[in-house]
């Protein structure tokens, strides 16, 4: 695969990993799929592999160097000290200077509705798309998977292929099975939990026994920029008496999306306002990260809001 030395440079870093697995309670990749290859320690494992000649070069490899969130938290929660975003960052432009092209999480456009519109190459923060010969392409290793360029595309061309949970289409089913479920009928309310924000802190906190707990679901959206207004109109069609969107506080939002998901929804509630919705029933409040505690609160509030407000539709309408 020609030369190694962007790797081997880590030989000593990758040496120090105790597999003690404190990584994977932090990585919401791992959490969907519950597989070890998936996990930051299983990674790590498989690059350990590559230098020493025990594993070869392959799609499969690049494709799970491919595919992470880029939220950081394995790197935080490591106890040994191992720079795990930089070894993979190395790894991934290692694999694809060797001629692996493997999107993995990262976001690719269809060329045969791209608008040639440039919305999704003037938002990136990251400066990973770009317009070529013609047509919008997406460096590899610059995505940071945030997912914000998903929503603004007038064609819905941009898409990621394997989203674990977090594409739009993925969180729209979530929200219809929670809704759709006649064994809770305590169903009342959608949080949309932004990745970077709080996620892995609310995930490895021991929650308190809590009735609200069967009144609303969270999901997970990576950066919560990705979140449509047509993913909250479903979930307000679907039944949901309230949905609330937890963003990173505006000065820590790497990707843009805190700003950008307030704005699109004060557009929202712009028509609903009008034909009689209160505004109350959808919110954006800040979390600052790992800050469980905080969300919890915020969550609370918005629940004591709610159920004041009553059912928007009752669920036979729904």
């Amino acid at each position: 695969m020609g030369t190694m030395n962007k790797l081997e440079k880590w030989q000593g870093a990758l040496n120090k990993c105790i597999r003690c697995g404190y990584c994977y309670e932090h990585c919401p990749i791992y959490k969907s799929t519950r597989w070890e290859t998936d996990s930051p320690r299983g990674k790590l494992i498989l690059l350990y592999g590559l230098l020493s000649g025990g594993v070869e070069p392959s799609e499969y490899v690049a494709g799970k160097l491919m595919e992470c969130f880029h939220c950081g938290r394995c790197q935080k929660a490591c106890s040994s000290g191992v720079p795990i975003q930089d070894v993979y960052q190395d790894a991934r432009e290692l694999l694809v200077k060797a001629g692996f092209d493997v999107p993995g999480t990262t976001s690719r456009t269809d060329t045969d509705v791209c608008a040639l519109c440039l919305n999704c190459v003037r938002m990136c923060t990251h400066g990973a798309r770009s317009f070529v010969d013609g047509r919008i392409v997406t460096d590899l290793l610059k995505c940071r998977s945030c997912g914000s360029c998903l929503d603004i595309c007038p064609k819905q061309g941009v898409t990621i292929r394997r989203g674990f949970g977090t594409n739009p289409e993925e969180l729209d089913r979530e929200v219809a099975a929670f809704f759709a479920d006649g064994r809770n009928p305590e169903a009342k309310a959608v949080v949309f939990s932004c990745g970077w924000s709080n996620y892995p802190g609310m995930q490895t906190a021991s929650y308190e026994p809590d009735a609200m707990t069967a009144e609303y679901k969270v999901l997970v959206t990576v950066c919560s920029g990705r979140i449509r207004s047509e993913t909250i109109l479903s979930a307000l069609d679907a039944g949901a008496w309230g949905v609330l969107v937890v963003s990173c506080p505006e000065e820590d939002c790497e990707h843009g999306g805190s700003p950008r998901v307030k704005a699109r929804l004060e557009a929202l509630m712009k028509p609903l306002a009008g034909i009689g919705v209160d505004p109350g029933r959808v919110q954006v409040v800040e979390v600052a990260q790992g800050n469980p505690k905080k969300f919890l609160e915020v969550t609370r509030a918005f629940m004591e809001d709610i159920r004041a407000l009553g059912p928007l539709l009752k669920r036979s309408e729904a």
